[in-house]
């Protein structure tokens, strides 16, 4: 197998992607460990791992070790990013480096989280950047001008919305509110309305499949299988675009208020930039229905979906490798972000 020397890994809440430096992206899974609660032995991670979720035994626990964008259980992170990079690289004595996207709203203590579990699992070096300048490098926005972009990374557990300009980050929020929160609150309405208790899989599958935060031209609908609370038997209910999309409003009025928050602390040249450049949206979350819109209705700016929203994050981070010699290792303080500025 190849050695791949450097690696560009988005470490999200909900999946982790690693681009492999002259190969591209090389890697795709969920972030889930499964681990035997008997002797903590990882059994495996990623795919195999998510597919064991709500169908282990009772001494096998399918966990995600990512919460909100941070590290919410350091040693199965360390255990995830070691089978990960181990399925890129092999068992070799060469060891990578890794830039790795970062929140932007995370504290030093979560960023120094991240750095050492990339060490422990088996990278050289590692480097952090903002996911949404990480997004920006993605999705092909020129992050050396002067003139501000604004870029909202829509993740399973949080949204950054930041405005770029100058090779860095000129202002910037994050708010928990992601595709996990749109999951859970399906989850919530199906338990409350319909006695019904499902799966967050079958949550994610309605959502893709029906889910919006606008009101569609036409109203589709969806079957909802699950446990009846009751009698504990499997039963199916039928659920209605019109009736996600009241469940879902909150948190896209959540969503917008903090982008207009950003707005509102960004330098009004930044802001006049936006009426040209206007905003931009990655992640795999931005791609429900009515998201750009929405966007668009409430800030009265250009917004679009980039090309192939989901990988934006971590193909800027293997943009990011060719200046892996001036980047600094570890948080990214007031020096850190100036050395970004020779991107």
């Amino acid at each position: 197998m190849q050695l791949f020397r450097d690696l560009g890994i988005d470490l999200g809440t909900a999946n982790v992607m690693i681009f492999a430096d002259g190969e591209g992206i090389v890697l795709r899974e969920p972030a889930v460990v499964a681990v035997n609660k008997n002797d903590g032995q990882v059994l495996c991670v990623g795919t195999q791992a998510r597919n064991m979720m709500g169908r282990t035994p009772g001494n096998v626990e399918a966990v995600r070790p990512m919460q909100g964008g941070a590290v919410t259980d350091y040693d199965m992170t360390e255990r995830l990013l070691a089978g990960l990079i181990r399925k890129v690289v092999g068992y070799t004595l060469v060891k990578p480096r890794a830039v790795i996207s970062v929140p932007t709203g995370i504290t030093e203590v979560e960023e120094r989280a991240v750095i050492q579990a990339a060490l422990e699992a088996g990278a050289r070096r590692a480097y952090l950047i903002e996911r949404p300048l990480a997004a920006a490098l993605g999705a092909q926005l020129d992050v050396t001008a002067v003139s501000g972009k604004m870029v909202i990374d829509f993740g399973g557990g949080i949204t950054d919305c930041a405005v770029v300009a100058s090779g860095g980050v000129a202002s910037s929020r994050t708010i928990r509110v992601g595709g996990d929160t749109f999951d859970e609150a399906i989850v919530a309405y199906v338990r409350k309305h319909y006695e019904i208790l499902i799966s967050s899989a079958t949550a994610e599958e309605i959502k893709i499949g029906i889910g919006g935060v606008m009101e569609r031209p036409v109203e589709l609908s969806m079957p909802c299988k699950g446990r009846d609370l009751k009698t504990g038997l499997p039963r199916e209910v039928t659920l209605t675009s019109t009736e996600l999309y009241g469940i879902f409003r909150r948190g896209a009025n959540q969503i917008v208020e903090e982008i207009l928050a950003v707005l509102e602390q960004t330098a009004p040249d930044l802001v006049a930039d936006l009426a040209t450049s206007g905003i931009v949206l990655t992640g795999g979350g931005c791609q429900l229905w009515g998201m750009a819109e929405l966007i668009h209705q409430r800030t009265e700016l250009p917004c679009r979906i980039a090309d192939d929203p989901d990988s934006c994050a971590v193909l800027g981070c293997g943009r990011a490798l060719r200046w892996l010699d001036s980047m600094k290792e570890g948080p990214l303080n007031l020096s850190r972000r100036k050395i970004m500025q020779e991107i």
